[in-house]
């Protein structure tokens, strides 16, 4: 982006997007969605194994998992801002660098303060990592490529889920929990040599002031919710003290959206809202992923503690899930041209809903050949809902709102998959204190999964007030195909 295009961009006008190759693009810059994947799944697979050696127990070691998420919802609402005061290009560089910095201080980490610290600092480049990432192709891209763009997008980005369980499995066994930090520093090293040599850079857009009033109520809420959600039942600290968190977290909520509405130049660009396709993509996006960020919490902890797997099997079963959505992937671009994204976005929640449900009936009488079946079909239908709602997210933005809309979209899909976390262990434990047990046992992973199901169940209905042409520029549904894969 030129000077004259930044300072269009900066006073919210349409700015045409240049031509680059999407596919090398999308591929370099999903090195930051590869590192970031890798680290969530192998966390996930060696955190009982962590809970042991660190003298916690699992649920209280969730912990270390929402801090890294809360983390992110808080910075992420300035990322957009930083990009285009500092440059995309060397913001995204800097957030590469200062996560895996952060991941090797989690490697080194002899107690939970240590590590949840550090996850906070690994929290701090994720949310300067990815939402930049996707801006740096966003803005490079026109709306006929959008399908085609998430796809290849994400495609590396999933080798994360596809390689983390095996690998966060092997590692946590024969060598240690925490080596499955320690992963991060040469994708890292390859990740910043490759954006370095082939990524353009763009000039700085000269931004409005920073709008430190918003960014500081949305992120004191943010933090508060999460910390209400995070401590509520489980002991940690007193129940008041968990009630406080939500009831301030409300407050300050409230107060940033009044904000928003009389500032010049707000933080949190509430008219974006006003495009249908951004307010479902985010709205109904948002609650698919409450769902789908409990799974990845539940699956490990109910392998290893209701069938007694190894942290290794457990990581080869839940593999299925991302091979099931690596598998999606190229088919993805076929079903929105065929069906659009009204019709996959409606009917597929209900499918992912019923994917969650049916890890309800796992029992350990039953093959793990017959649960990685069953894992292997819900990551198809997640991982069509996760690239249906993301490029939902951005087919009508112009390109001067990007900035503003990556950072919104990105603080409410990091803020889901949080809240998943946190509502898995909540229905999980809350179960478990029903029944009178001190470790959760099989009926309550049940019930657990069940809750799971709802949010992505809530929003179909959601999906369904969009019109049958919404996004079609996008998809190509019902203009001949137009769209390519």
């Amino acid at each position: 982006m030129d000077a004259a295009e930044g300072v269009a961009a900066a006073a919210g006008d349409p700015v045409p997007r240049p031509p680059a190759n999407t596919r090398l693009v999308a591929l370099i810059v999903a090195s930051a969605l590869l590192m970031q994947n890798l680290d969530s799944s192998v966390i996930a697979t060696a955190l009982p194994t962590m809970a042991r050696e660190l003298g916690t127990e699992p649920l209280h070691l969730s912990a270390a998992i929402t801090s890294y998420l809360v983390a992110l919802t808080v910075f992420i609402p300035v990322s957009g801002w930083v990009a285009d005061r500092f440059g995309a290009k060397r913001v995204f560089m800097a957030a590469i660098a200062v996560f895996a910095f952060a991941s090797m201080l989690c490697g080194l980490s002899r107690g939970l303060g240590e590590l949840v610290a550090s996850r906070v600092l690994q929290g701090l480049g994720g949310a300067m990592m990815v939402p930049v990432a996707r801006l740096l192709l966003m803005r490079r891209i026109r709306p006929e490529e959008m399908v085609r763009a998430t796809t290849w997008l994400s495609m590396p980005g999933l080798l994360g889920p596809i390689l983390g369980p095996p690998i966060g499995g092997l590692l946590t066994d024969n060598v240690s929990w925490r080596a499955v930090f320690w992963i991060n520093l040469p994708i890292a090293a390859i990740g910043l040599l490759m954006v370095w040599r082939f990524v353009p850079a763009s000039d700085e857009a000269r931004p409005p002031r920073l709008d430190l009033v918003g960014v500081t109520l949305i992120g004191a809420s943010l933090a508060a919710l999460m910390f209400g959600a995070e401590t509520v039942g489980r002991g940690v600290v007193p129940e008041w003290l968990s009630v406080l968190g939500f009831a301030l977290g409300v407050a300050l909520g409230w107060a940033a959206v009044r904000w928003a509405r009389r500032a010049p130049h707000p933080a949190l660009d509430l008219g974006l809202f006003s495009i249908p396709t951004f307010a479902v993509g985010v709205g109904a996006g948002s609650l698919f992923r409450v769902g789908a960020g409990a799974a990845p919490f539940l699956l490990p902890l109910f392998l290893q503690l209701g069938f007694g797997a190894s942290a290794t099997v457990s990581g080869m079963v839940t593999l299925a899930t991302a091979l099931g959505a690596f598998t999606m992937k190229p088919m993805t671009t076929s079903a929105l041209r065929h069906f659009g994204f009204r019709n996959v976005l409606t009917w597929n929640a209900v499918v992912v809903a019923v994917t969650l449900a049916a890890c309800s009936a796992f029992d350990p009488s039953w093959p793990l050949a017959a649960v990685f079946v069953v894992l292997a079909a819900g990551g198809l239908a997640r991982s069509l809902q996760f690239t249906a709602s993301n490029a939902m997210s951005y087919v009508d933005i112009p390109a001067g709102k990007l900035s503003a809309a990556t950072s919104i979209a990105g603080t409410a899909q990091q803020l889901s998959m949080a809240l998943g976390v946190t509502w898995g262990a909540s229905w999980l434990a809350a179960s478990a204190a029903l029944a009178g047990r001190a470790e959760p046992g099989v009926p309550d992973f049940a019930m657990a999964f069940l809750g799971a199901a709802l949010p992505p169940l809530l929003a179909a209905p959601f999906a369904a007030r969009l019109p049958q042409d919404a996004g079609a520029a996008a998809s190509g549904h019902g203009r001949g195909g137009a769209a390519q894969g």
